[in-house]
């Protein structure tokens, strides 16, 4: 490309950052990587009264956990109102804009008589300066809003990076309200606020940003925001809509129905890389590939391939991922996750050499950190049987062996050779085969029946530990 790509994500902090947002700002992210250009976080905090910090540092938090680095930010919208009053009084001066002061009550008129007569509700542009048009004086009761003069005529078209050629008719978009006045109980000097679509197109020009990605629900906005782009003689960037994530249920994936925050699938145990692979695969595709780095994404991210039909939150194919990811990472990373989760259970684990021993031998059967650190846990924290893994495997004619087995522990080498010779020596010596003996050594010392080769598990354990949990035969 000879431009150089800026691309952009703009979550609004009124609450977490669900899974729809992540991978708009993976697609922008990688996009930009792709091309060697520039990322920018952008918050637009403009609902005072339902944005707060904690949603923003949500955010911060989950774009860190993710890694996806952002070159510059975070811009906030809240800091720039001067700027959004600026160009709203420049348009006017234009004449691209216009005060309008109707009253709500007004409004609802209007919409309530369109609605009577069988028409579109829309706003009638009375207070929209025309040749020939004379106005009445401004009300001095009423503060204005700002309102844009939309082409009354002609299509607006763009090129969709996903969906294709798009046209929609300037009969369908009316004069939107760009700015409204301060609230009537703000302090004095205080500016009022920008809407969405004015906002976000004065950000787009003064970032320079070249390409947008984001969710389809966006599409109704882009004509408006196309027009403003051309009213300000701004140049327009090019415009992706992602289709939907779909739940289980297939019902609309969304900040306010069922969607969970990435944090919380932090919390869950799953990597940041395993939930960037499965978010690129909603929506987006190299050939058949299903597991991939991320470097090879944005490698392979060129906006190009990217689907128009929704996609589907299936969280058993998140924890396959998952669990790949788990198999292929190092160990003391591993060791340091499963700390981390079992100190938020109260249990300590100081010892990351143990831990990271147990993950190499437990995480082949794990699909999150979560999985792994139930695992682990035996290590640390009492352990109980139920009372049928008890009777199903600690049956009267193997209790002789466990002790048996207890007494030659007690001076066995305390490694898993040594073990192992401790446990062949005791099923020689009783009769057994090691599908009788083992199973009932994994119930008393671990609290369940299957788990990895037991020489292996016990080696991992404290021998006092062991031996302790043997004498209760």
């Amino acid at each position: 490309m000879s431009l150089t790509v800026r691309t952009r994500i703009a979550p609004s902090p009124t609450g977490f950052l669900h899974l729809g947002t992540a991978r708009t700002a993976l697609y922008s992210w990688a996009y930009a990587r792709h091309y060697g250009g520039k990322f920018v976080l952008r918050i637009e905090d403009t609902d005072v009264a339902r944005s707060t910090q904690d949603s923003v540092q949500q955010i911060l938090d989950s774009m860190q956990w993710l890694g996806l680095n952002y070159d510059e930010g975070p811009v906030y919208q809240m800091q720039r109102l001067a700027r959004y009053h600026a160009v709203a009084e420049a348009m006017i001066d234009a004449g691209t804009a216009y005060r309008c002061y109707c009253t709500p009550q007004e409004l609802d008129d209007m919409r309530e008589a369109q609605r009577a007569r069988g028409e579109k509700t829309h706003y009638d542009r009375r207070w929209r300066p025309m040749p020939g048009k004379r106005l009445p004086p401004p009300p001095e009761s009423v503060q204005p809003v700002v309102r844009f003069c939309n082409p009354e005529d002609g299509i607006v078209s763009w090129n969709d990076l996903v969906k294709g050629p798009i046209n929609i008719s300037n009969h369908e978009v009316d004069d939107l309200i760009i700015l409204r006045p301060a609230q009537a109980d703000a302090p004095a000097g205080s500016l009022g606020v920008p809407t969405y679509n004015f906002a976000v197109v004065v950000d787009d020009w003064d970032m320079s940003i070249t390409h947008v990605f984001r969710g389809d629900e966006h599409i109704n906005n882009t004509p408006w925001q196309i027009n403003i782009f051309r009213a300000l003689g701004a140049p327009l960037p090019q415009f992706g809509h992602c289709p939907i994530i779909l739940g289980d249920d297939g019902q609309k994936l969304s900040k306010r129905r069922g969607a969970v925050s990435v944090t919380a699938y932090e919390e869950a145990g799953y990597l940041p890389e395993a939930m960037l692979n499965y978010l690129a695969r909603l929506g987006w595709s190299h050939g058949d590939d299903e597991i991939f780095s991320v470097g090879q994404m944005v490698q392979w991210f060129d906006g190009s391939h990217l689907a128009k039909s929704p996609a589907q939150w299936d969280p058993a194919k998140l924890a396959w991922v998952n669990s790949h990811y788990i198999k292929q990472a190092d160990d003391s990373r591993l060791a340091a996750l499963v700390q981390a989760q079992l100190a938020s259970r109260g249990v300590a684990a100081s010892d990351l050499a143990q831990l990271a021993q147990a993950s190499a031998l437990f995480k082949d059967r794990c699909s999150t950190i979560v999985e792994l650190a139930d695992w682990l846990a035996m290590y640390f924290v009492p352990v109980a049987a139920t009372e049928a893994e008890l009777q199903a495997h600690v049956a009267d004619a193997v209790r002789p062996a466990l002790q048996s087995l207890r007494d030659a522990l007690a001076t066995a080498p305390w490694d898993k050779a040594g073990i192992a010779a401790a446990m062949k020596q005791t099923m020689a010596a009783h009769g057994l085969k090691m599908p009788q003996l083992a199973p009932a050594v994994r119930v008393l010392v671990c609290g369940r029946a299957q788990t990895p080769s037991i020489d292996a598990v016990l080696a991992l354990f404290a021998r006092d530990m062991v031996l302790t949990r043997l004498q209760h035969v």
